[in-house]
């Protein structure tokens, strides 16, 4: 089976790894890859938002089924273009039409689909530029610190948590002013909730679903969690304080509602949804949807599947995940991201990577990198993710930091203390 992965990232040099072990996966196809993608099938250089590029590229090559790794072609329908296209309609794309995508694609929306659900999830209410000053006497009312969201997608930065009133105010001007373009022309005024995150992520068919491993990620760039958010600087799986029990009730009253929901709103649901989740006290409250897999969570949960991949896409693109038992390895995964010197600011680009062939007990998955015959250059802000899996997680967590030590570019960062707080 010939097979189009569409992405350039982490996620998608995890999702592409275990796509070329199955023997299902004749020729795989990454576009437009990166770096390290290359060693897993062939790189095409394509703009996954370019839809008639893709269209080209399909019908070439004999592509048989499309996996979407980011959120951006969704939200800007990937999957309602094959529908809709008589060469591609019996093509099986894994990722949601753009009336599911919504999940992701508006947080307004997204907070009013769980409200009308029954999904826990924070207080909230949205505004807009006509409505600037009704959302200034709102924050008057709302206990600090209080948290600022633009509802379009704003590469993971449109998230502000504000301290004081004078702050949150200013930041709404702002925002509603266009500091994030036109993903801030709505901003959603939500409640801070305290307490410890984590991530889940089920593939749903539209009926039935299969949940993946969870995973906790760690956003900040600075040891013990300080500083600037970033796209996330590591990631550990299984989830210590994830309990059966635990899981349990975000099956029941998060993930059972959703696909619910999703039924009862007739949206027609095939992908990955990504629930970015708190546990407050025992209860579990949904902060985010996403409408794929997170990164750098993918890199330490799909290291931890044990089944066909391409099986599990087939069986989501046939409607028959009900039927398909999804194992699970039980060793412990952990995740360091290198990144370039200045980010998650102005980053510095075209360093040469040396130490690749140093790992000893870890896989590295690329995300912003590129070869240049055979000399691997950085090329993003996130360049490598280290991925370790072992029986237990302080030596998944040990050795992934010890192997991100053995690469070097000039600037390079990474974390030291990515899983170390849920060491008891």
């Amino acid at each position: 089976m010939k097979i189009l992965l569409l992405g350039a990232g982490g996620r998608e040099s995890a999702i592409a790894w275990k796509l070329s072990q199955s023997p299902l996966c004749t020729q795989l196809f990454i576009a437009p890859g990166n770096g390290g993608t290359e060693a897993y099938g062939k790189n095409i250089v394509l703009n996954p938002n370019d839809f008639d590029a893709v269209k080209s590229l399909v019908i070439s090559e004999g592509i048989e089924l499309v996996i979407v790794g980011p959120e951006e072609p969704l939200v800007n329908g990937i999957h309602d273009y094959f529908l809709n296209n008589s060469e591609l309609k019996n093509i099986p794309v894994i990722g949601p039409k753009k009336e599911g995508a919504v999940l992701e694609g508006s947080k307004d929306f997204s907070k009013k689909f769980m409200i009308k659900h029954g999904i826990p999830t924070a207080a909230y209410q949205s505004f807009n530029s006509n409505t600037l000053n009704e959302g200034i006497e709102f924050l008057k009312t709302c206990a600090m610190p209080i948290v600022l969201k633009a509802d379009g997608l704003a590469a993971g930065k449109g998230v502000i948590i504000s301290n004081t009133l004078e702050e949150a105010t200013e930041e709404l001007k702002q925002m509603l002013s266009g500091k994030f373009g036109n993903a801030g022309s709505t901003v959603v005024i939500e409640e801070f909730l305290t307490g410890i995150e984590l991530s889940v992520f089920i593939l749903t068919d539209g009926n039935g679903y299969v949940t993946l491993p969870e995973a906790k990620d760690y956003k900040k760039i600075g040891v013990g969690d300080t500083g600037l958010n970033t796209g996330g600087m590591g990631s550990i799986s299984p989830v210590p304080f994830a309990t059966p029990e635990f899981l349990a009730k975000i099956d029941a009253k998060i993930i059972k509602p959703t696909i619910n929901g999703l039924k009862k709103d007739n949206i027609d649901y095939t992908g990955f949804i990504f629930f970015g989740l708190i546990k407050v006290g025992d209860e579990p409250y949904v902060i985010e949807y996403n409408c794929r897999l997170g990164d750098p969570e993918t890199e330490s949960v799909i290291p931890r599947i044990e089944s066909d991949l391409v099986e599990l896409f087939l069986a989501t693109a046939n409607k028959s995940l009900n039927q398909f038992n999804l194992k699970v390895s039980n060793q412990n995964t952990a995740t360091v991201m290198i990144v370039a010197g200045g980010y998650p600011g102005d980053y510095e680009k075209g360093k040469v990577i040396a130490g690749l062939e140093n790992l000893r007990d870890s896989h590295a998955f690329h995300a912003g990198t590129i070869r240049d015959e055979e000399t691997v250059l950085t090329s993003g802000g996130r360049v490598l993710a280290i991925t370790s899996v072992q029986s237990n997680a302080f030596d998944a967590i040990q050795k992934a930091t010890a192997d991100a030590s053995r690469i070097y570019f000039d600037g390079k960062y990474f974390r030291e203390d990515i899983g170390f707080d849920l060491m008891n």
